[in-house]
Order: structure tokens, then sequence, then C-alpha cells
């Protein structure tokens, strides 16, 4: 079953935007850190320029989060990324004629509202400087600490 990473992405061109904000961010610089093709990310970010997450000029390779980290919840990329579709889905191809088949997914669909309102709450609450600050501590419990001269994340990192 293929499941859909488009959040995990769109996350994470945001959060190599808001950690080179002074640096030139082609898609295809973009692209290589997410591992994925230039036109994915285009399409991503469009979608974050839509819903007002991102800002850029076509020709110009200076994206620029259109709000404060602090101000962007996971539920806004989720929004703007996978639109109303629900994290869970019903497999409606069940058997019409089998009172299981067809009951048992109208009785499903209670719970799965409840799971997706619950996780719209909670990402809600999560904001890109929540997962920024996440990163920041992984990258610490990860690395030595930086010697003199160079980088506090280091310019080997993929940052850009």
């Amino acid at each position: 079953m293929k499941y859909s990473t488009r959040v995990s992405d769109a996350v994470h061109v945001l959060a190599f935007i808001a950690l080179n904000p002074v640096n030139s961010l082609t898609s295809e610089k973009i692209a290589e850190s997410v591992r994925t093709n230039p036109g994915y990310v285009r399409q991503l970010m469009s979608a974050l320029r839509v819903h007002g997450l991102l800002s850029s000029v076509k020709g110009h390779p200076r994206p620029a989060l259109s709000r404060d980290p602090s101000a962007i919840s996971l539920l806004d990329v989720y929004r703007a990324v996978e639109g109303q579709k629900p994290l869970l889905h019903l497999d409606t191809h069940t058997n019409p004629e089998c009172g299981v088949g067809v009951n048992i997914q109208l009785a499903l669909q209670d719970y799965f509202d409840q799971v997706q309102k619950k996780a719209e709450d909670a990402m809600a609450q999560i904001t890109l400087q929540d997962i920024l600050g996440r990163y920041e501590e992984k990258l610490a419990a990860l690395a030595p600490p930086p010697s003199e001269g160079t980088g506090a994340l280091g310019e080997e990192d993929c940052h850009g």
C-alpha cells in the first residue's frame, strides 16, 4: 500500500527554508535535501504558497516563510498539501450484499471521525517552531560541539 509523504516533505521544505534564510535556494537544491525531483518540490511549494505559508517569486531562488515558524501549525501544512483528505480510509469495495461488509464500514467511520478530530486538534498545537526546536535537539545530540571557526550547524550538512 502506498502512503503519502507530502506532509513530511512539505515540513522538510519549510524547515530547509527557515534554516537557510540568506542562501539561494532553487527547487533543485531543496529537492536534493528531500531526495526527490525539483518538479515535486515546486508542486509542494505552490501548495504552500497558495495557503499563505510560503512566499516566492518565480525565477528568484529566495523562498521565504510567510509567517513566523511559531505561527505555522502542522495542521496548516497538512491542509495545504492534503486538503480535506482524511488520515484513515474505509474500504469501499466490501461486499454490499454482506451485512458485515456494509455495516462494519458505517460503524468504523464513526471511530475514524473521532481519530481524525483528535489528530487535527493535536496537529494544530504543533508548530514549525516546535519541529525546528526538536530538530536542533536531535542535531545537538548527534554531533560533537562545533570547533572554533565552524558554523553552528556545520557546513558539511545539507543546509544550503
